[in-house]
């Protein structure tokens, strides 16, 4: 859905708004003041990587950011590209088992209890 992020240019208010057509947005006005002077905002965006991106961009040698780290999606990684750099196939139950680790990172220590 197109929710659009505006400064009222009078009041300084920030609002959101969904725009459907072009149109929608000539008819939009500030809640507090009534003004039609909005400017549009950039808004936060985000942007997804599929695995196979992630690991063809992931660099063993280089040093990771803590985010990296905190991030479950990059559990498995460093053994996902050593094996594809050395041509071993890791098979299905590895698959299963980071999988499983990704949605539940604790499984490992109730796993090993």
């Amino acid at each position: 859905m197109p929710i659009y992020e505006y400064m009222c240019q009078s009041c300084h208010r920030e609002l959101q708004a969904l725009v459907m057509k072009a149109e929608d947005e000539k008819n939009l006005v500030c809640p507090d003041c009534g003004s039609h002077n909005l400017t549009r905002l950039i808004s936060r965006v985000a942007y997804h990587q599929s695995e196979k991106d992630r690991l063809q961009s992931y660099s063993s040698a280089s040093h990771q950011s803590d985010s990296f780290y905190r991030d479950s999606r990059n559990i498995g990684l460093q053994a996902k590209k050593r094996a594809q750099e050395m041509g071993v196939d890791l098979g299905s139950s590895f698959e299963a088992k980071l999988e499983k680790l990704r949605t539940d990172p604790g499984s490992v220590f109730k796993d090993s209890e």
